[in-house]
């Protein structure tokens, strides 16, 4: 069994996000949606919603190709929780020619720490290529509509916790 890992912290879950689970799924049995912990980016949704985002959406996506899709929270390095999830291939969603530079440095160390464990590169969607949670954010904290950048079960939750209620 092929075991993929994406590894995000998903706060929030995005479109471009889904495409990138939606593709992944087509390269492995079992995709790993690693949540990432990550006190140090002070998340605006607790790990608890972020893992409750990525089911909700995730199911229709199994539904639909029969690959198990399973939210992983972990705060260990990346590298360690591929292996505690027993993932051969790191899944990465690459947007700009910044994410690579940046996701570059990371495959290297990566390597260097363990090179039982392979990373692919899945090129954003041209529709979804701006899109980046940060943004996400601030255009709802700004009362501006993020609709077109989550899923539609988001739209409410990230409404309410920028105090911006629908």
């Amino acid at each position: 069994m092929r075991i993929g890992l994406y590894p995000g912290t998903f706060d929030p879950l995005t479109v471009g996000h889904m495409d990138i689970i939606r593709r992944a799924c087509r390269l492995v049995d079992r995709l790993v949606i690693g949540v990432a912990i990550n006190h140090g980016k002070g998340p605006l949704f607790s790990l608890e919603e972020r893992v409750e985002m990525v089911e909700n959406e995730c199911g229709p996506i199994t539904e639909a190709t029969g690959v198990e899709i399973i939210a992983h929270p972990f705060d260990n390095l990346l590298i360690d929780c591929a292996k505690d999830v027993g993932a051969s291939v790191i899944v990465r969603g690459l947007r700009a020619v910044a994410d690579f530079e940046y996701e570059f440095q990371m495959v290297g160390m990566n390597r260097a720490l363990s090179d039982d464990v392979e990373t692919v590169f899945l090129m954003a969607d041209a529709n979804h290529q701006a899109i980046a949670s940060k943004l996400v954010k601030e255009i709802a904290r700004l009362g501006g509509d993020v609709s077109k950048f989550v899923p539609p079960a988001i739209v409410p939750k990230l409404a309410e916790k920028v105090g911006n209620g629908t």
